[in-house]
């Protein structure tokens, strides 16, 4: 069912839900934590975990106006690039020690019903602990990042075949629900059912807008259950070479902490991923590595901010740590 703008399971979000929205994958910052810091007192890591449906800090003017400044920069190299569709990443909390910039990917639309430029994406309702699909300005997409000093957002332009393919899936909505897993959970194995975090649910949608999946799944009389489709895309992108990304826990202490925390789970993962403490999870560089090697004429545009400058880059190259901007690289100032 939808409402509004929002594509749902029966209701619009309750605001405070909204006001918690989060990635899928930042919750995997609970397991660099536990990575970085294995001495920490069992109620001390408790705590730091429960702090995960906390309302986010609120911005200061000055932040405020850094962020919608950036989103603008955004925005406008979105009007001018000639395309109406992009594979669009944030940067969450610190995955720094899994080598990740990005935690949360979604579908930037520019005929969104919400406003141009939209992100459908898939966040876990803290209230219900289930996830749910929202459309979100790009502003509102740039505040799920931790850091309001710095922040990383990654664009993929494509061609306009695989482009069109994409937002019909996309703007379906139907097909979108179809897609929606009824289990959250941030370390969702990439190639299971059971659960499913927002990355996955993107890569997903990929696979049944160039799949043809959409096709053979709902314009029948009697569509194939959610489960069954979710199923369909995974064996698709495994046939295509899909390679979801690797975490190397080296800690049982990350493995403990998905028997007790409720957005994180590891039943879902294969025995022998358990026993090499490795988790296999879609994430916005599993998606970013699979569209290049899969559709010829894809472009990257990377954005960041660091509290004094946005950089624009062009490329795959990714912008230097910290923010800092390359010879051939845009520099907008902010300050």
């Amino acid at each position: 069912m939808m409402r509004g703008n929002t594509p749902e399971h029966g209701r619009l979000p309750h605001p405070a839900a909204v006001r918690r929205l989060r990635s899928a994958a930042q919750a995997l910052w609970l397991l660099a934590l536990a990575g970085l810091l294995p001495g920490l007192p069992l109620a001390e890591s408790q705590a730091g975990v429960l702090r995960y449906c906390d309302a986010p800090t609120p911005l200061d003017a000055a932040q405020q106006d850094r962020l919608l400044r950036f989103g603008a920069a955004i925005k406008a190299e979105l009007d001018g690039s000639g395309h109406t569709l992009a594979l669009i990443a944030r940067s969450g909390l610190d995955l720094s020690r899994f080598g990740q910039r990005y935690s949360h990917a979604g579908i930037s639309l520019q005929a969104s019903a919400n406003a141009p430029w939209s992100v459908r994406q898939l966040y876990f309702d803290c209230d219900e602990r289930r996830p749910r699909l929202f459309d979100q300005g790009i502003a509102g997409f740039l505040l799920g990042a931790a850091d309001p000093g710095v922040g990383y957002v990654s664009v993929l332009l494509l061609p306009e075949s695989a482009a069109a393919l994409l937002q019909r899936a996309a703007l379906d909505k139907r097909l979108a629900l179809s897609l929606l897993g009824t289990r959250y959970s941030a370390n969702a194995h990439a190639f299971a059912t059971r659960y499913q975090n927002c990355n996955q649910w993107v890569a997903e949608l990929l696979a049944v807008a160039w799949g043809g999946l959409d096709r053979d799944a709902l314009v029948r009389d009697s569509p194939i259950d959610g489960g069954d489709l979710r199923a369909q895309a995974q064996r698709w992108l495994q046939a295509q070479g899909y390679e979801p990304t690797a975490f190397d826990l080296g800690n049982p202490l990350l493995l403990w902490l998905g028997d007790v925390v409720p957005w994180l789970h590891r039943d879902d993962h294969p025995p022998e991923d358990i026993a090499s403490l490795r988790f296999r999870v879609s994430m916005p560089a599993s998606i970013e590595a699979f569209t290049r090697a899969s559709v010829p004429g894809a472009q990257r545009i990377e954005f960041c901010h660091n509290g004094r400058q946005v950089v624009i880059r062009r490329g795959w190259d990714a912008i230097a740590d910290g923010c800092r901007p390359g010879a051939l690289d845009t520099v907008i100032a902010l300050d």
